[in-house]
């Protein structure tokens, strides 16, 4: 494999190494190996089911430590609107208004969303701004045909000569509809901050992972709505951006397995996906850190049921940190006792889902301390879990781990072998979802952060295939960061209600009740 003076320059350029680039290149010729399941995570195997008066203890628990803590919000929310659009932008491409009437158009059966999209109109929170630009550019807009009027509003709101919403980042896309004005999901994460992540100076701190290029355009947009917010929420924001690292970038190759390159003659490197976010959040200094995407947000409305549940999950990380830190310091001190010893390992495998060894017993006291510390020393993340309703994504799974033993685990539908007729049908009796709801507590018993990503399971990635210019190429995606980049970490699910999981994957998904403000009209 030639590997030039020209490439070397180009990838020290980009903070990676020779090695490195060799390494990931290695990892497509091996490929990466299929997750081995062996059941699903259910209640009582893998997730529990908080019982109404616990929760209350729970929500207690939190309330009473929150002024003392460092908590903060991390929103992956570098992702583009553009996918919200995939069926509009089809709708342009395909849509002759000239040559057929929309009612033939949306009655294809393949344009079912441009039909609830038509039906929805006036509900979106755009609606307002995309018409009083489409009046201006468009004075005889009443007299054109109803499948023009929608062709130029679509295009106006997508496409650059009107709002360019196509191009938005999708934490800056208006998403729901009050009063006074639209509110944008970013605007929505401040709400909800407020109600969970406040400290004793009424001090929120919320960080965004973002693309360089929006970072202008998100100052701006909290600048615009900081006095509002603050106000209404009696909340002073703390508000901090970062960017994936160019260094987490992943090496693209040919079918062949060698390095793709442009036009130019350039090695091809491609984002390593939101695993490499696992150096963002590495970065942050806090006693905890809530994690939630960008999408998912609700009107206000809603959002005391969300902030309820977010305290339960982060009474729960203390409630499981304050054992966690009392038993490491007892290790520090004394053996623990034969009764000890087996409390412990009572809470390892009935709080912590540590499934021990079967031949734990017979080790020496050496080898016993050593895996409980081991066991108990590490980064732990309780995690929401929602009924699975047929959701695209992950779930929470018991996989067999390279030393054979059985895991608690995130796992995405790639990671599964498709034509393993055992494998889906154990996907298949998946009951839960992973909504990305993580509660994550990031400090050992001596108060000193853990270092991340020395618990990131790196046989864990994915690959999948691409094209650029019409050329295959395979791309290397990182471990996730929900999947494998805490793959180490002690993971504790509990269930939480459909309520707490509204994202928006289209533009129609604005039109359900979670996203609308007035039901009826």
């Amino acid at each position: 494999m030639n590997i030039s003076d020209k490439d070397i320059k180009l990838i020290n350029q980009r903070g990676l190494t020779v090695e490195k680039v060799l390494s990931q290149i290695e990892t497509f010729k091996k490929e990466i190996p299929f997750v081995a399941l062996r059941d699903s995570a259910t209640i009582g195997n893998g997730i529990i089911q908080v019982a109404d008066h616990h929760q209350s203890e729970l929500i207690k628990l939190y309330e009473s430590r929150i002024a003392n803590l460092d908590t903060i919000k991390f929103v992956p929310a570098s992702g583009a609107a553009t996918r919200m659009f995939k069926e509009l932008f089809k709708f342009l491409d395909n849509y002759e208004y000239e040559k057929e009437s929309l009612n033939a158009y949306t009655n294809y059966e393949k344009a079912n969303a441009i039909r609830l999209f038509l039906i929805g109109l006036e509900k979106f929170p755009f609606y307002r701004v995309v018409m009083r630009k489409v009046r201006s550019s468009y004075p005889n807009f009443e007299s054109l045909s109803e499948g023009k009027q929608l062709y130029v509003f679509v295009e106006m709101m997508l496409k650059e000569k009107g709002l360019n919403y196509g191009a938005f980042p999708k934490g800056l896309f208006p998403f729901h509809n009050y009063s006074e004005d639209a509110s944008t999901a970013f605007e929505e994460h401040l709400y909800e901050a407020a109600g969970y992540n406040c400290n004793k100076e009424a001090l929120s701190r919320v960080h965004f992972t973002i693309s360089k290029e929006h970072l202008t355009a998100f100052k701006g947009e909290f600048k615009r709505i900081e006095k509002k917010v603050q106000e209404k929420t009696e909340t002073r924001f703390e508000i901090s951006y970062s960017f994936q690292k160019p260094e987490t970038d992943t090496v693209a190759v040919t079918e062949k397995n060698e390095p793709f390159r442009t036009e130019e003659g350039e090695i091809l490197f491609r984002p390593g996906g939101h695993g490499a976010l696992i150096e963002n959040l590495n970065d942050i200094e806090a006693d905890i850190i809530y994690i939630k995407n960008i999408d998912n947000v609700v009107v206000r409305k809603y959002q005391d049921e969300v902030s309820k549940y977010k305290k339960i999950l982060a009474g729960k990380l203390i409630e499981i940190q304050d054992e966690v830190f009392r038993i490491m310091n007892a290790l520090d001190k004394e053996t623990p006792s034969e009764a000890e010893l087996k409390d412990i390992k009572k809470f390892l495998v009935q709080q912590l889902n540590v499934r021990l060894p079967l031949d734990f017993d017979k080790f020496s006291e050496k080898y016993k301390l050593e895996f409980l510390r081991t066991s108990l020393n590490r980064p732990i993340r309780v995690c929401g879990m929602v009924i699975n309703e047929g959701e695209p994504g992950g779930g929470p799974f018991w996989v067999k781990n390279e030393r054979g033993r059985l895991v608690l685990q995130i796992i995405e539908a790639p990671q599964i072998d498709k034509n393993d007729k055992r494998q889906q049908d154990i996907l298949k009796t998946a009951t839960h979802f992973n909504p990305v709801d993580l509660v994550c507590g990031v400090r050992n018993y001596k108060g000193e952060k853990f270092n991340l990503t020395d618990f990131v399971d790196p046989e864990t990635g994915f690959i999948s295939k691409k094209s650029l210019n019409g050329k295959t190429l395979k791309a290397l995606e990182l471990p996730g960061l929900w999947n494998g980049a805490m793959s180490n970490w002690i993971s504790v699910f509990v269930e939480v209600p459909l309520t707490t999981f509204n994202p928006v994957k289209t533009v129609n998904d604005l039109l359900k009740s979670a996203h609308q403000t007035k039901l009826f009209s």
